[in-house]
């Protein structure tokens, strides 16, 4: 296993030994020198993350894709379409699998970071997406909070009502769509958030 896509080809198609090996030698591997073509076959990977796990049918192998995934989707080309795995990342935060859904809500929390820049430092030129545009980031946040409200709203049960934090809720879809929509307010000003809630 000497390149990341060496590790994904094993992670999509050898035994499940194997599978999580190589699901864990993606972080060793991200962190060495990567040349143009490694480059290259990293950002193909993340853009058919969807597609590629949508025909993976073994629960252990899901796993193993969407931990390493969520190892170097940080890495993607965020200047084209910076929430275009965003659907995915939604599906994956519902899903039954703890592992599944944490790695989901620490991808998303890796988005927020940067989207939120222009709140939290009003007129700092640049940032993490370069030449993003405030507009287009707020619609991203707006959408984002949407859809999240969403899934809270569907997946909320009268038993979370005893729970004060997020933290102390039981491990859930909930939970971890709470995690998200918590870090979200926290990096946006509470004026934001309620100019959307308006």
């Amino acid at each position: 296993m000497n390149s990341i896509k060496e590790c994904f080809a094993i992670i999509l198609n050898s035994n499940e030994k194997d599978s999580r090996l190589a699901a864990r030698q993606v972080r060793k591997l991200l962190y060495t020198a990567q040349g143009r073509d490694e480059r290259k076959d990293t950002n193909k990977i993340i853009n058919t993350a969807p597609q590629n796990y949508a025909q993976i049918k073994d629960d252990w192998r899901q796993e193993n894709f969407v931990l390493a995934i969520s190892v170097i989707y940080f890495t993607h080309d965020k200047e084209e379409q910076p929430d275009f795995l965003f659907p995915w990342l939604f599906q994956l935060l519902i899903h039954q699998n703890g592992v599944i859904r944490y790695a989901a809500v620490r991808m998303l929390e890796n988005e927020i970071w940067p989207l939120t820049a222009h709140i939290r430092f009003p007129g700092h030129p640049g940032g993490y997406y370069g030449e993003l545009k405030p507009a287009l980031a707020d619609s991203i946040i707006y959408s984002l909070l949407l859809k999240l409200n969403e899934l809270s709203a569907d997946l909320y049960r009268p038993a979370y009502k005893k729970y004060k934090y997020v933290d102390s809720l039981p491990a859930s879809p909930y939970k971890s769509v709470q995690m998200v929509l918590a870090q979200l307010e926290e990096l946006s000003s509470s004026n934001y958030v309620d100019s959307f809630n308006r």
